[in-house]
């Protein structure tokens, strides 16, 4: 594996499955694979789980590890073609990345989406440069538009928590208000693995927020949230800013007045009408805005295991990747 952006990327699911298992029970079994090799880690953006988990990752793997954090440590960088750099930007990331490449044997990447122009961030501008100009392999972190490294993490969650007389549990990835305009990468990732898994996947948000048709799938849209949330077996909360489908002047924009909609954030009197459901969220959460106290708090609650399990998703993607070496 050359390069991880997307689920198609990490192959048959089940295999991976397994692998996860097999690593969580032995997290130093393949310790000395990575032995000699270096992953550069790029932040472009805050982090903690992606960071530490990451980081983490590669040490169970035997690799060194550089860490870059862009606008702490770093020349500011530009990313576009054709500007003349006459403002506070001293270097261009078409110098940099190669020779970031020079220096380590893999590079992970964390650059958000800028909500500003849909194109852009959806072309994957930041992230494709570094595939074109490393000469190394490249994962994703999470990007302008999806976070893979998350929703491996939410299916090895969701797979290893049974559901009693299920086979395919139901899983609802729900919109929540925000007071910000947020990206749609966790989201649009979680909803392109769910629709890979072996799952029955539901998507519930206001009219407005629809996701791009390239990660929705055949993912039924549900626009009524308790009718969308009865007898599911996971719910998955997260806010997304519109995504510009149905008007793309609204691309990046949060809709309305977001104390409009407070009855979106998801409490008991949601969670009642679910089959015993499971709470899951990708962390960090604004608690009593997505999601109330009692249900984060609740032994139902996953967000503490699947964020450990961030750890067990970024080691089997870096092994594969340093079995393509």
């Amino acid at each position: 594996m050359k390069t991880f952006l997307n689920v198609q990327d990490l192959g048959d699911l089940h295999q991976a499955l397994a692998e996860a298992q097999e690593i969580k029970q032995e997290r130093f079994k393949y310790v000395q694979m990575g032995r000699n090799k270096t992953a550069l880690l790029v932040f472009f953006n805050n982090s903690l789980r992606t960071r530490l988990s990451t980081q983490k990752a590669a040490l169970n793997l035997g690799m060194n590890v550089i860490v870059l954090d862009v606008n702490a440590g770093a020349w500011k960088l530009e990313t576009e073609r054709g500007v003349v750099m006459d403002g506070d930007k001293s270097e261009h990331l078409l110098e940099a990345i190669p020779v970031m490449g020079s220096y380590c044997d893999v590079i992970g990447i964390r650059s958000f989406a800028g909500l500003v122009d849909r194109e852009y961030d959806y072309a994957e501008t930041v992230f494709n440069q570094f595939v074109q100009y490393s000469g190394r392999p490249v994962f994703a972190m999470e990007t302008a538009t999806v976070h893979p490294l998350q929703a491996f993490a939410d299916l090895i969650t969701i797979a290893e928590t049974p559901v009693a007389g299920k086979k395919r549990p139901k899983v609802v990835l729900t919109w929540a208000p925000h007071p910000r305009a947020l990206p749609q990468a966790v989201p649009n990732s979680f909803v392109q693995w769910m629709n890979a898994a072996d799952v029955d996947i539901v998507v519930t948000h206001p009219k407005g927020y629809e996701l791009d048709p390239a990660f929705l799938g055949n993912a039924p849209v549900e626009y009524d949230q308790m009718k969308a949330f009865q007898d599911a077996d996971f719910i998955y909360a997260k806010n997304w800013s519109c995504p510009g489908i149905t008007c793309p002047s609204d691309y990046g924009k949060v809709l309305g007045d977001y104390r409009d909609y407070l009855d979106w954030t998801v409490s008991s009197r949601q969670m009642a009408v679910t089959n015993q459901g499971h709470f899951m969220h990708c962390l960090p959460v604004r608690r009593n805005m997505i999601v109330t106290d009692e249900v984060i708090e609740a032994p139902t609650s996953l967000v503490i295991p699947e964020a450990a399990n961030r750890e067990i998703s970024a080691t089997v993607v870096l092994k594969r990747i340093l079995q393509s070496l």
